[in-house]
Parts: C-alpha cells; structure tokens; sequence
C-alpha cells in the first residue's frame, strides 16, 4: 500500500467492520422506515439505542485528531475508518462522527473559550446534543459565500442578529441545542474576507424559527435534516463571538477541509457497497439467455467502477496525508481536487447500478436512491464543482505565471 495502515488502524478497522456486521446492516432497513414514519422532526430510537454499544466498544468520537476527547488519529489515520462507516447511512451518526456535528466539535475544540467546550463540546462530544451550521442563504448565490447577507451587529454586551439560512443540517432535530451561525460583523470591509463572523446561537435563544425541513430528492431526514432557519432580532451575549469579529472566513477553511476528507471517504464507501450490489444483482439475473454479468456492457461498467474507486481512494489519501504534513491551507489544491473527482465518482457508479437493478433500482427498496441524493447533493455541499475546478485551475495556472 501507498499509505499503509498502522496497527492501532487496523485493529479499529476490524472492530468497526465487525460492528457494521453485527448492529448496522442489520437496522438498515427499519432506520429508514423510522426516518420515513417519525419525519425529520423527531429522534430515530434505533439511533439512539445503537450509540451506547458503539461507545461501549471504543467506537467513538473517532474523527478528533490530536484531542484528548477523541482517540487522536491524523486525517489519514481517521481516512479508511471513515470510508467504513460511509457505507450505511446510518452509520456515522451512531459513531457521533456525522456532520455537521464533527465540523462543529472541531470549531469548538480549536475556538471556543473554556465555558464554551464546558456548555457545548462535552454535551456534543457524548452524543446527549446535536448541533447544526447556519451558513447558506436562499437569497444569495451561496457558491460565493462573501455573499451571506445575514447581520451580526454589536449591542452593548449583546450581538443582535437577523437573517434567513437553508440547508441548516439538524435544525429540525429537536437534539438540536447550539448553532453555529456565520454573518456579516463589517459589511464594509474592503477586504471581502474579513466581514464575516461566526457566533454561538443557543437554539432556544429568542426569535429563532425553524420554518421547515427541506427534502433532498423526495428525502426528508436521509441523507440529512436540511432546513430552513430564520433569525430574527436573536440577541446573543458579546462572549458568544468565536475568535473575533472579521474571522469567519478563517474558521470556515479550518472548519471545511477535514469535512471534505470525510465526505469523500464516506462516499468512497458508499460507492464500495454501491458496486457490491451492482455485482451480486447481475450474477442472479438472466437476460437474453444469459446471466446479465456476462454482458459486455456491464462487464465494463464493473471494470470502470473499480478503477474510479481505486482511484478516488488514492486521491482522497493523498489529500489527508498532505493536510496532515503541509496543513489544510497549502493542501487546498488536493481538498478541492476531491471534492470534484469523488462526487462525480459516486454519481456515475450508483447510475449504473440503478441501471442494473432495472426498475427496482428506482424504488427505495435498494438503497440506491438514497445513496444517490447523497452523492449528487455533495455536488454542491461545502462548495460546488465548478468553484472547486476554478480554483484546481488558478492554482495551475500560477505555476507558469513567470513563463
């Protein structure tokens, strides 16, 4: 291997596997029978009795590097334990290593003051809250986010804060108890990039309104509990503010890069279980006299599938080691690159799986459309491709900026 697994990985790696056998698969399908009857407005109980067993086994909190709440991995440690848990979606969540949760944790570990991690991070890090990230706006093209249009404006000792986000992951949970919300402090500031702000919002804080869930393709609750938030005259002590007015954008490349890392593993997973499917599908159909895996075509499309695997893998590790060695701001071109290759990745191979389950791939039946608005929603998740390529080509095209 490339990057070979340390002991301490390998042995987490079969303790996950075993417990994806044992406790996961097995609840698949009634966590999203629950997900569909209870809607995104309440807690799935198969949730919440899997998480002390994975806790009680040691599975727990495994995306923290170098903390003294996680169990310390670097993001290339964490990569092949993430790409496991990716398989199922109701896997991360039972390991309290989902997003926004883990995004968040990360915020609150390297930014917010000891009352903070007292009030928020112990709470997060046991799983006894969730949290969600108030950043996308409906008004605005969120594909540049110097667009936000929110307000955060001083008030004596109080920020006073007003706007109207979507896709606010697990504001419908009624777990949900802290807010990470990013607005503008300075919308005057000529340098673009110093107006944000990110500011601790309590959800039981006054003037909040969770309007409505958001399904993605016809989903509410899976893959996420996108929803739709308005803030209105949300007053917040002074002390909420993480780091500093103007710091938004700072926080935001620390918050997001390790989030990439774990969405592309995630889905390299689901893309792994995706193509076990296609393959057992195939052997035990017959079409045209013949079993459907004897097809050309779909001889080809297996074939194809496993080198876009092999290679989104490769891509993805080398993503981690880099931001692991050189840090996330040098590692900008390798995140970017991932986050364009492995979406794309995924996309293509549940296509063609659904296209060789024929018109059950369409139903729900197979957990293929699923994983399919999973895959084409991190299209545009944490920034869209073509942000992402634009940015592979400025990096590109600097080196030759002298020629």
């Amino acid at each position: 291997m490339l990057y070979p697994m340390s002991p301490k990985v390998v042995e987490l790696k079969r303790k996950l596997e075993s417990f994806m056998d044992r406790h996961i698969y097995p609840n698949e399908e009634r966590f999203y029978r629950e997900a569909e009857e209870l809607g995104p407005w309440k807690v799935y109980p198969v949730v919440e009795e899997l998480k002390p067993l994975a806790r009680a086994e040691g599975l727990w909190n495994l995306f923290l590097p170098e903390s003294r709440h996680g169990a310390g991995l670097t993001n290339l440690e964490y990569a092949p334990l993430c790409e496991v848990m990716g398989r199922s979606h109701l896997a991360p969540e039972v390991f309290n290593c989902s997003a926004p949760d883990t995004g968040n944790m990360e915020v609150l570990e390297r930014y917010g003051s000891e009352k903070d991690k007292e009030r928020w991070l112990k709470a997060l890090l046991s799983g006894e809250i969730r949290s969600c990230f108030a950043m996308t706006e409906p008004a605005v093209a969120s594909s540049d986010a110097t667009n936000i249009e929110s307000s955060i404006v001083r008030d004596g000792d109080h920020y006073v804060i007003n706007g109207r986000k979507w896709y606010t992951t697990n504001a419908t949970d009624p777990r949900c108890k802290i807010c990470i919300f990013m607005g503008k402090t300075d919308p005057d500031n000529p340098d673009r990039h110093k107006q944000q702000s990110m500011i601790l919002v309590p959800m039981d804080t006054p003037g909040i309104e969770v309007k409505r869930p958001l399904p993605v393709f016809g989903f509410y609750g899976v893959p996420d509990r996108a929803s739709e938030v308005v803030f209105t005259n949300v007053r917040v002590p002074k002390e909420n503010m993480l780091l500093g007015e103007g710091r938004g954008f700072e926080i935001a490349q620390g918050r997001l890069g390790p989030g990439r890392i774990h969405h592309c593993m995630r889905l390299i997973g689901l893309a792994e279980r995706t193509l076990e499917k296609m393959c057992r599908r195939v052997r035990s159909r017959i079409a045209f006299g013949k079993p459907v895996s004897e097809q050309t075509v779909t001889q080809e499309r297996i074939a194809e599938a496993r080198i876009m695997i092999e290679q989104a893998r490769l891509l993805t590790l080398n993503a981690a080691y880099a931001m692991d060695t050189v840090g996330n701001k040098v590692a900008k071109s390798e995140i970017a690159m991932i986050k364009v290759a492995v979406p794309n990745m995924a996309c293509q191979i549940i296509d063609w799986a659904i296209q060789a389950h024929g018109g059950g791939g369409t139903s729900n039946d197979f957990g293929l459309t699923q994983a399919y608005a999973t895959a084409r929603l991190l299209r545009l998740a944490d920034g869209p491709d073509e942000v992402h390529r634009n940015q592979i080509a400025r990096f590109e095209l600097k080196k030759y900026s002298n020629a």
